[in-house]
């Protein structure tokens, strides 16, 4: 008789997120045709991201489905005019609108309970360009291949009779992949920030910046909080309401604007730009590009950030995609899931009404 898989350590805290991890990344492999197309098309994928959730949302996004949207501006400093030509650079100011974020596929979930936190943006620059990005609290992926996230959304798919993923399916996957371990020893390692404010969103990929000379440079970006990092305990968590991160928010940006340093971390020998689930080591040059700055925020039901698609590939020249396989098939996943929700909400689903069994404490 087979022996059951026994839980890794770091088992449990995978699990909460599985699903989360599983629904941004587990669908991009149709793109890059990693899979056989005859066995496996995009509007598939993206039913088998559905099924990490216990219950369907029509009119909501797959992943990341409670957020709230904010406004403001990127200010450009001289270090990113020197690695790119793109012109949100050469602009002192350049306009954005957001999204701020939790993990998960239920727009109703209880903020201080999502072990990830979000931030997309989309910058309109002056030459009619658009850069839109995507980054996590996560620094890295939890899996390496194509292969890797196939199995990863199907382990991380919900059981009809718990509503959550079978623990002995993601400790199957969880053990036989060391990258799920690291990301699992992440989860269970890394204090919570008590404030979406005092985050760090990382872009995970890595991009190639090219400068008005034509030299290109490998990088990854994150967005460093200016706000003082605070953790937030077990205890504070459970007492916390249900919407409290964007309470939090609101409250913040009503005493001013909130700020992120943009943070390029150029690549060096040996780094695998086409490996996402790998972090660079922390002694590899960094240059600060510029500031993100967010002055307000609205609901997402009516908000701007509503009906954008914040897919990761859409960059303005100066910028590059790199050979990162997985973010060049992100966006034929992205568009699947936009048009879902979109022709939902068109059907009539209402995006900002809460069910009486899902009423936020």
């Amino acid at each position: 008789m087979p022996r059951r898989p026994v839980l890794p350590p770091h088992a449990g805290a995978y699990l909460a997120i599985a699903a989360i991890v599983a629904a941004i990344v587990g669908a991009f492999a149709w793109t890059a045709g990693w899979l056989t197309p005859q066995r496996l098309t995009a509007p598939r994928m993206t039913d088998a991201i559905e099924a990490t959730a216990a219950t369907a949302y029509p009119g909501f996004r797959r992943a990341h489905a409670k957020g709230v949207c904010v406004a403001g501006r990127f200010e450009a400093a001289p270090g990113g005019a020197m690695l790119s030509r793109a012109r949100v650079f050469a602009d002192p100011t350049t306009p954005l609108v957001g999204r701020m974020s939790i993990g998960g596929g239920s727009p109703y979930g209880l903020d201080a309970q999502a072990r990830v936190r979000s931030m997309a943006l989309v910058l309109h620059a002056g030459d009619g360009s658009e850069w839109r990005m995507a980054m996590n609290s996560f620094p890295f992926f939890g899996a390496t291949s194509a292969e890797a996230f196939f199995e990863q959304t199907r382990a991380s798919a919900a059981d009809p009779a718990t509503g959550k993923a079978d623990p002995e399916r993601v400790a199957a996957f969880v053990a036989a992949h060391p990258a799920a371990q690291r990301f699992a020893a992440w989860a269970k390692s890394a204090p919570w920030s008590d404030s979406f404010a005092n985050t760090r969103y990382h872009g995970v990929h890595a991009y190639r910046f090219v400068a008005a000379d034509g030299q290109a440079r490998i990088v990854r970006w994150a967005m460093h909080p200016r706000a003082p990092f605070v953790e937030m305990t077990p205890d504070q968590r459970a007492a916390a309401e249900g919407d409290y991160l964007q309470t939090e928010l609101r409250r913040r940006l009503a005493e001013g604007a909130l700020r992120w340093d943009m943070v390029a971390t150029l690549a060096g020998p040996g780094d695998d730009p086409a490996d996402p689930s790998t972090p660079w080591p922390d002694d590899r040059e960094q240059v600060v590009l510029g500031s993100v700055v967010l002055d307000s925020a609205q609901d997402q039901a009516d908000g701007p950030c509503r009906d954008l698609n914040f897919d990761p590939t859409v960059v303005p020249p100066g910028v590059a995609l790199s050979d990162d396989p997985i973010l060049a098939a992100r966006a034929a996943v992205y568009a699947q899931s936009f048009d879902r929700r979109t022709r939902e909400t068109a059907r009539g689903a209402d995006v900002g009404a809460v069910p009486p069994t899902e009423t936020a404490r």
